[in-house]
């Protein structure tokens, strides 16, 4: 099994995603309603971000698409994505999606997760080389500004960070978010993103790491140091890694090295540790890189990775609880 990218494993990633960001049914809605007349179905409450079984994998699955089409433009797939794209990116679409974000009840739908995937899609968009981009790009900006706007007013209040391992976690959500950030010259949402991460975890040491459990998808312990990494100068970040897992390089926590058991990919938290596995890998492999080549700690990293890679790779599309997510998570891994 390779473990980078290979254009065969994108054409799969792509059709996995093809095969969901329009599958209305089932779906998760996390919706509140303010009277009877928000009892809608998911492709009327979200024109555009309907599928996936939930908004935010529907926008991560574009992103996965529009990502595969950058990397391979001869992709097999590629009509269909841009069909599909062309499709749905539409003014009207997308002022169906901003009457929803604007609904006094809405105030932190999708907070942060889905703000973050929102931002990441855009940034995909802004970079694509096809002569459509521009014009998606524009599309799309009032929801682009509305999810800049949302982490610009939420940050500054945020006393403490979330160091859950599923949606909430707030460090997942600012490594993406700066990414953008910094790719698009938004220099405010930049400059707050690293002010947050530094006020929340520039003082953190000897991480106990207890995780995982029972229905995560993300690593709080190697995000939080993969947000770090990001935020940190090169010299700053070894320091600050070198304290925060301080017994790393005897192997210790075990369990950031140890691929998580997943008993019933059926049931789709436990089936999250798929996920789990995925995104330490991406962690892992980023955070190795981040260290001297002759640092022992890049060796041990750099082979848990590729056991949680061969943990979870096979198991993409096992039930539909994981399809509609996880290619995301193993395009994060096998790129990082």
């Amino acid at each position: 099994m390779s473990l980078q990218l290979t254009p065969d494993m994108a054409s799969r990633f792509a059709n996995l995603a093809l095969n969901h960001v329009t599958r209305q049914y089932p779906n998760k809605l996390t919706h509140a309603l303010a009277g009877a007349e928000d009892i809608q179905g998911p492709r009327a409450l979200h024109p555009i971000f309907y599928g996936s079984y939930d908004w935010h994998s529907c926008v991560h699955g574009y992103w996965l698409l529009l990502r595969m089409l950058a990397r391979y433009p001869q992709l097999p797939e590629a009509e269909r994505i841009i069909a599909l794209v062309e499709t749905h990116f539409t003014a009207e679409n997308v002022a169906g999606e901003m009457r929803y974000l604007q609904q006094a009840q809405h105030q932190g739908f999708e907070r942060p997760y889905g703000w973050a995937w929102f931002l990441a899609l855009a940034q995909q968009v802004d970079h694509l080389p096809l002569p459509q981009a521009k014009g998606w790009a524009t599309t799309l900006s009032p929801i682009s500004d509305f999810f800049v706007n949302s982490f610009c007013d939420f940050l500054p209040k945020a006393t403490y960070p979330l160091r859950t391992g599923s949606h909430f976690n707030s460090a997942f959500a600012l490594a993406l978010a700066l990414d953008y950030a910094r790719s698009t010259a938004q220099q405010p949402l930049a400059s707050l993103i690293e002010e947050t991460a530094l006020r929340w975890h520039l003082q953190d040491k000897n991480c106990q790491a207890w995780e995982p459990g029972g229905d995560e998808f993300l690593s709080p312990s190697l995000m939080e140091a993969e947000l770090m990494r990001r935020v940190l100068s090169p010299q700053a970040f070894i320091i600050w890694f070198d304290e925060f897992l301080p017994q790393l390089a005897e192997g210790q926590p075990a369990t950031l090295l140890t691929p998580a058991t997943v008993t019933d990919r059926r049931d789709g938290k436990i089936g999250h540790l798929d996920g789990l596995n995925l995104s330490r890998a991406w962690c892992q492999r980023a955070l190795a890189r981040a260290l001297p080549a002759d640092d022992q700690r890049v060796t041990l990293l750099e082979a848990s990775a590729e056991k949680h890679l061969h943990s979870a790779l096979p198991h993409l599309d096992t039930d539909y609880l994981g399809e509609h997510w996880l290619a995301t998570f193993a395009l994060l891994a096998l790129e990082a």
